[in-house]
């Protein structure tokens, strides 16, 4: 790989991974196209650290949040053990959960179990490799994007913050989210247009969609760590990890800036043109 496909797909990745048009479909779109790699496997490793560089990102913009759930983590974790002697001597208990951002942690926590469900199924059976390996399979979950996408341009906003959401919500969307590691099923598109069905507040949607990421990203990564053993690593592949950082950064600034005007429907639009392209390509490109 050179250093120009490198930059070309942590520019797809940064934009992507953000932005509802989803980074997978497009990833195994512009592979197919450019031939990158002589199988799935070799591309392991390029992956890793693109997902990697988004990351970043999300800690870039949202570190002062990030920071406080990391704190009010072990805070609860420090709660949950003072509690076992207040239950042996029948005393009053402290309340673990007593904070928004302890539910926040919380949600993110539960919704990262179904996710990685969805996501270790997927994996076992091979469907989102596979998938990835035609320009068809990502045409048509584009189209499906593109149609969550215009649920959501149409969904009103709810009032759930931190405080008010259920748990239940966070099941909903953690299952969306696993569904979203199939290749043109956006992450960021599933994750926020459940969050608006299910009442959120806009900016409490955006916020919740991308911090729930962190640790299925940082899941999916140490797994396929042990797929990249053998594998080739470029150096092309860090200069791709630093331009999805760097472009994933803004993305999610344009996406707070979407959101707060709900400005779905370009998106919607867009998948469908990239979904109808695809498919209609697959025809021609082998």
């Amino acid at each position: 790989m050179n250093a120009l496909q490198a930059i070309l797909l942590g520019v797809l990745q940064g934009l992507t991974e953000f932005l509802p048009v989803s980074s997978s479909g497009h990833l195994a779109i512009f592979q197919n196209l450019l031939h990158i790699g002589q199988g799935v496997e070799d591309l392991f490793l390029l992956d890793i650290l693109l997902h990697l560089g988004t990351l970043l990102s999300i800690f870039a913009v949202f570190y002062k949040d990030i920071f406080k759930m990391i704190v009010e983590f072990f805070l609860m974790v420090r709660d949950a053990f003072l509690n076992i002697p207040r239950m042996i001597r029948h005393e009053e208990r402290v309340r673990v959960i007593s904070t928004a951002y302890r539910k926040f942690v919380i949600m993110v926590i539960i919704s990262t179990i179904p996710t990685g469900i969805v996501g270790m199924i997927f994996k076992k059976t091979g469907l989102a490799e596979s998938t990835a390996e035609t320009l068809l399979i990502p045409g048509i979950f584009l189209l499906i994007t593109a149609g969550l996408l215009f649920v959501a341009d149409r969904t009103p906003e709810g009032e759930k913050t931190p405080k008010t959401a259920t748990y239940l919500d966070a099941i909903l969307i953690g299952i969306g989210q696993g569904i979203a590691t199939l290749p043109g099923i956006s992450r960021s598109g599933t994750t926020i247009t459940s969050s608006l069905l299910c009442g959120f507040r806009k900016d409490f949607a955006v916020k919740y969609s991308f911090i729930v990421s962190m640790p299925a990203v940082l899941g999916a990564v140490v797994l396929e760590i042990g797929d990249a053993k053998g594998t080739k690593l470029e150096p092309a592949y860090f200069l791709g990890m630093a331009v999805a950082a760097v472009v994933g950064f803004f993305a999610i600034k344009v996406m707070l800036n979407v959101v707060r005007n709900k400005r779905y429907i370009f998106f919607s639009i867009y998948c469908l043109l990239a979904g109808l392209v695809a498919i209609i390509g697959s025809f021609f490109i082998k």
